[in-house]
């Protein structure tokens, strides 16, 4: 009995799948990860990334929580939290002014969703935090927040 079952499994998974296969949906694809933008993640100071990310200067928007410590013994591991109330936000970007490469994190975000992550951040020293959000309207709004670290974690 038990013989026959896992033939007839073997034999029917065979015919559930052959269709899949013929119309080529189950062979391996590319990715589909969003495009990396690569001119904001390689900029080396706080100007030149927020250009290239496409966030112009704009006042700081009290929807944008940002909890981090207001002292990080440790630069090398600094747990955040980012939220957004913003209604219709996007994306979320960290960026991390005095690091060498300052953007830190970009991520997306589609539907209607209330954005939350927690981030491990590398801090290579004292430097102020910003959060800017980008909403489906193409608006850009800026949180920040200052951390001060004591010992640097990107290097010497």
């Amino acid at each position: 009995m038990q013989e026959l079952r896992r033939t007839w499994l073997k034999g029917g998974s065979a015919m559930l799948l052959s269709p899949l296969l013929g119309s080529s949906l189950l062979l391996p694809q590319a990715a589909r990860a969003a495009e990396w933008n690569r001119p904001a993640f390689t900029a080396r100071t706080i100007n030149e990334a927020l250009k290239a990310y496409g966030a112009p200067a704009t006042g700081e928007a009290r929807d944008i929580q940002i909890t981090a410590p207001e002292i990080s013994e440790n630069g090398a591991k600094v747990d955040i939290e980012i939220s957004s109330n913003l209604a219709n936000t996007r994306s979320l970007a960290v960026f991390a002014d005095k690091n060498p490469l300052p953007l830190c994190a970009a991520l997306d975000f589609s539907g209607p969703v209330l954005p939350y992550a927690k981030l491990q951040l590398k801090l290579a020293e004292s430097t102020r935090i910003r959060v800017v959000a980008k909403t489906a309207d193409g608006k850009t709004h800026v949180a920040w927040r200052d951390i001060k670290v004591t010992l640097g974690g990107c290097g010497a």
